[in-house]
């Protein structure tokens, strides 16, 4: 398992973005708002679960951010929709 899926921040991002159809994204502001985060801890984890190589270690390839005109925009790629298949079901009485 990845160390991301222990996360419950990533585990959030993902459930949340797999609510959207697919190629359709999120906005930063949207998401941090559902989520109660920021959005420089949106970035980072957003960056940590991409495809982008930190420490010469690539990502999971999950998410993709893009900025539209002023605003930055997360979705969820194919690698992202079929880990989200894999989790447990969302415990409905949390947060």
């Amino acid at each position: 398992m990845s160390a991301l899926l222990e996360d419950s921040l990533s585990v959030a991002i993902l459930r949340m973005l797999a609510q959207e159809p697919a190629g359709a994204g999120v906005s930063l502001p949207r998401l941090g708002k559902r989520l109660g985060q920021g959005a420089s801890v949106l970035m980072r984890r957003l960056t940590l679960m991409g495809d982008a190589a930190i420490g010469g270690v690539r990502g999971p390839g999950w998410v993709r951010v893009e900025q539209h005109d002023d605003r930055w925009v997360a979705h969820l790629e194919a690698p992202g929709r079929a880990q989200v298949q894999t989790l447990p079901p969302a415990d409905e009485n949390a947060g």
